[in-house]
């Protein structure tokens, strides 16, 4: 089973992710994480995050690009993968992360498909597949090309997600509101 949830900055979205796959009971919970960190403020972070969710029995999966790639069998097929954020991911596939040797950035359009690809692999590796994501249309317009063109690919992908996703939910102000359930 597929949730997509979606929220703006602060929403309360990544909160209401965690208790969802909490409410689930005991069982194997893994953290796929996207967030590069790119400077000691992000390490400080991160490193409080990983120790919040290892109190929620998380194992950690740090993955900034190719998530068709991850491996997530390795003790068995997991309960509840929680992917956070999908928004960083995307940002990843689409500007690279700047390290030597890496892959190239992906164009638009590939950038869609990887990121899909990854998804759908996931998917076949998990009982409950919850993926946290950002709304990106509802502040208006004035961004440069750049910014237009990643709100665009995450966008689409938010779109695409969601109608795979048996169950969309936007959180409000930290309130969740159901926007599909169950129509697949």
């Amino acid at each position: 089973m597929v949730t997509l949830i979606i929220g703006g900055s602060g929403s309360g979205k990544s909160e209401y992710a965690e208790s969802l796959i909490q409410e689930l009971g005991e069982g194997r919970r893994i953290y796929i994480a996207t967030m590069k960190p790119w400077d000691e403020e992000c390490r400080k972070r991160i490193e409080r995050h990983r120790q919040m969710r290892a109190r929620k029995h998380f194992e950690t999966v740090e993955r900034y690009r190719n998530l068709k790639d991850v491996d997530l069998g390795k003790s068995g097929k997991p309960m509840a993968v929680l992917l956070e954020c999908m928004s960083n991911l995307v940002s990843n596939e689409l500007f690279g992360l700047g390290e030597t040797g890496e892959a190239p950035p992906l164009g638009e359009d590939r950038a869609v498909e990887a990121v899909l690809e990854g998804i759908r692999h996931v998917k076949e590796q998990s009982e409950e597949f919850i993926i946290v994501t950002n709304e990106v249309f509802s502040d208006g317009d004035g961004y440069s090309e750049k910014t237009n063109a990643y709100r665009k690919v995450l966008g689409e992908i938010n779109q695409k997600t969601a109608g795979l996703a048996d169950t969309v939910v936007e959180v409000v102000a930290g309130i969740p509101v159901i926007v599909k359930k169950g129509m697949n």
